[in-house]
C-alpha cells in the first residue's frame, strides 16, 4: 500500500535540521580555534550570519508544513488543551532563552565570552535550552498531532541531546576541574539537584530585567502568532 501520508516535507525537514546541526554545533566546536585566528567579535558575527538564516528557514518551513502527513490525533477541540499548550509554550521560553541575558555579547558589542553559570535557572537544570526545547516540542506535537510535527520534534530533541553531550565536552576542555565541580552541584534533569539537596532555589535570582523581557516576548508572540502564520504562509518554501 502506498504511504501517501509520508510526504517529501518530512525528509526535507530532517535535512534542514541536520544541516542546521552541522553549522551550529560545528561552529561551536570551531570556536576556540576561530577566536584565536579572527578574534571573538568577528567569530560571533560569522557564527550568527551562518546560523540565524538557517534557523529562520527552519521556522518558516515548519509553519508552512506543520499539518503535512498523517493526523495522528486531534485534541484541539478538547476543553483546556489550548490553554495547557500555551502554558507549556510560555514555560519553554523561560528555559530556552537564558542565553540571551548577555545581549551585548550576542551582538558582539561587548567581547563574547563563554560563561560558567551556576545561578538562576542553572540551579534547576544545567542545560535549560535542551529542557525548553523538549517542553516546546511536547506542547506543539500535542496541539498539532501530525506526523510532520512528530518528526520535527524528534529531530529537534535529538539535536539538543547531542548539544548537551557536545557542550559538556567543550566546557570540560575549557574549564577542567571547575566545570567538574559545577556538574557535581547541578543536574541535567530539571530539579534533580534541588530534590537531592545539592541546590536550593534562590528566587531573588530570577528578579532581573532579562526574565521580564522573556515574559514580554511571550505575550508579544501570543499576540502576533496569527500574523506570523499569515506572513510565513505567503513564502513559498
Amino acid at each position: 500500500m502506498q504511504q501517501t501520508w509520508l510526504t517529501l516535507s518530512h525528509f526535507v525537514m530532517l535535512g534542514l535540521l541536520f544541516g542546521f546541526a552541522i553549522v551550529h554545533s560545528g561552529g561551536a566546536a570551531l570556536r576556540p580555534w576561530a577566536e584565536k585566528l579572527i578574534g571573538c567579535r568577528l567569530y560571533r558575527i560569522l557564527f550568527a550570519l551562518s546560523s540565524l538564516p538557517l534557523a529562520v528557514i527552519l521556522i518558516i518551513y515548519f509553519f508552512n508544513h506543520r499539518y503535512d502527513g498523517l493526523q495522528l490525533w486531534n485534541v484541539q477541540d478538547l476543553p483546556g488543551v489550548q490553554q495547557f499548550v500555551w502554558a507549556l509554550s510560555a514555560i519553554s521560553f523561560l528555559f530556552l532563552y537564558p542565553a540571551t541575558f548577555n545581549l551585548l555579547e550576542i551582538a558582539a558589542v561587548q567581547k563574547p565570552q563563554v560563561h560558567l553559570y551556576e545561578t538562576g535557572i542553572i540551579r534547576i537544570t544545567r542545560h535549560p535550552q535542551m529542557v525548553g526545547q523538549i517542553i516546546w516540542c511536547i506542547a506543539h506535537t500535542l496541539w498539532l498531532g501530525t506526523s510532520f510535527t512528530l518528526v520535527t520534534s524528534i529531530g529537534l530533541v535529538l539535536h539538543h541531546l547531542f548539544g548537551v553531550w557536545h557542550g559538556e565536552r567543550r566546557l570540560i576542555h575549557r574549564y577542567g576541574e571547575a566545570f567538574v565541580q559545577v556538574k557535581q552541584r547541578t543536574s541535567i534533569i530539571p530539579f534533580g539537584a534541588v530534590l537531592d539537596g545539592r541546590q536550593s532555589i534562590l528566587w531573588q535570582e530570577f528578579f532581573r530585567p532579562a526574565y521580564l523581557g522573556v515574559v514580554i516576548f511571550v505575550f508579544l508572540l501570543w499576540w502576533s502568532h496569527p500574523f506570523l502564520l499569515q506572513a510565513t504562509g505567503k513564502i513559498n518554501i
